[in-house]
């Protein structure tokens, strides 16, 4: 017999396919890939050893996220790619992460002022996609918010330390600031697939969440005693592919060992 509609059982959210659902999944998950290979970075070169453990231990978090997000990303977009064809395989044009991620690190200062910033957005866009309707994407917010919380806690907390510091550490977490935030508006830029995700209910929006995110960040620098960055010009493209120019030595980086040993395994 044939099975109408009304008896066809459901298929499961997981094994659906949804081009636009994988494209902000990959999103998400090249900002949380980038960002935790630019931590990577400062392994032995931190200010302390507390410090070097602490960055590692973020950058690790946010590689876990990434290989969450990767991975559905590949299941929905219908191509079966995993987790590691999208990290190692793309070209630096493929990338779809934020700018503000694959900045370089600067000084330890321009690094807090880059976690301050993406970690505030990060924690309220999981907060509001663990309430959308498509359960992985949801499970995955719910337990990352909880994870970058904490990476927040370390941002307010240094920012606090080097604004209330001496006049240079001030000075430099200044200028950090002052670094970063141009590349903090494309965080919530909203284009022709996440409107159609947010129409559907699928993902929230993160254009909402600006004006809290920048109430919050507010409420750090001040605290610090330091001043938040007047409006201005604001850096877009890496959502569309295109790049700092440092990001290819980035990549290539991430990318060194599979180039080396295609097709290994450990």
């Amino acid at each position: 017999m044939t099975l109408t509609s009304d008896t066809a059982p459901a298929v499961p959210e997981a094994l659906r396919t949804d081009p636009d659902l994988a494209v902000q999944l990959l999103r998400l998950g090249d900002d949380a890939l980038v960002l935790g290979q630019r931590l990577c970075q400062w392994i032995t070169r931190a200010p302390t050893i507390e410090e070097d453990l602490a960055l590692s231990n973020i950058a690790l978090d946010l590689v876990g996220h990434a290989r969450t997000l990767l991975t559905l990303a590949g299941r929905r977009d219908g191509t079966g790619r995993t987790e590691d064809d999208l990290a190692f395989t793309r070209s630096d044009r493929e990338f779809t992460n934020a700018l503000l991620t694959e900045l370089p690190n600067g000084d330890f200062a321009v690094t807090v002022a880059r976690q301050l910033a993406y970690t505030h957005y990060a924690v309220l866009y999981y907060e509001a996609l663990a309430g959308c309707a498509d359960p992985e994407p949801a499970g995955f917010g719910a337990r990352a918010a909880k994870e970058v919380a904490f990476h927040r806690l370390h941002a307010d907390n240094w920012t606090l330390r080097l604004g209330l510091g001496t006049p240079e550490s001030a000075r430099r977490m200044q200028a950090g600031l002052d670094r970063v935030w141009p590349y903090t508006a494309e965080l919530f830029d909203e284009d022709d697939v996440l409107r159609r995700l947010v129409a559907a209910g699928t993902v929230p929006s993160p254009g909402p969440l600006r004006t809290l995110w920048e109430q919050e960040v507010t409420d750090v620098v001040t605290r610090a005693g330091l001043t938040v960055p007047a409006p201005g010009w604001e850096a877009r493209g890496g959502r569309t592919g295109l790049h700092t120019e440092e990001f290819g030595p980035l990549v290539a980086e991430l990318q060194s060992v599979h180039r080396q040993f295609p097709g290994g395994t450990w």
